[in-house]
């Protein structure tokens, strides 16, 4: 039986840089912090970055992930500003659902989803 999201791991060759890079976009250190392997506790779900792991090329070549927000505007703001890059803009797909996607600077996409209708179960 599936639970729902629990891990995505993107590459990152450059574990340093990838490490300040994802701690200023969340806005907090990493819970798990190797050589080998950084993770990150992100509401209840995992981003971790593997150095050994092969970086993505900036394109939609597998699954599209995405990380749910409250504002997408403003994440997505702040996401450009620290370095990521648009692939696809803010679209509404209807009963007030949003996503976007970006490309960090390591070839990592993923996307961002606001969906108000979203409640994880207590």
């Amino acid at each position: 039986m599936f639970l729902g999201l629990r891990t995505v791991i993107y590459g990152a060759p450059d574990l340093a840089a990838a490490k300040a890079w994802y701690s200023a976009i969340l806005d907090f250190e990493p819970y798990f912090d190797q050589p080998y392997y950084v993770g990150y506790n992100v509401g209840g779900y995992e981003l971790g970055l593997d150095p050994n792991s092969p970086a993505g090329n900036g394109t939609r070549s597998g699954p599209l992930f995405y990380w749910g927000v409250d504002n997408i505007a403003t994440t997505m703001a702040g996401l450009l500003e620290k370095g990521a890059q648009e692939v696809e803009g803010i679209q509404d797909v209807g009963d007030g659902i949003r996503v976007a996607s970006v490309c960090d600077p390591f070839g990592n996409v993923f996307g961002i989803i606001e969906n108000p209708h979203f409640k994880l179960p207590e």
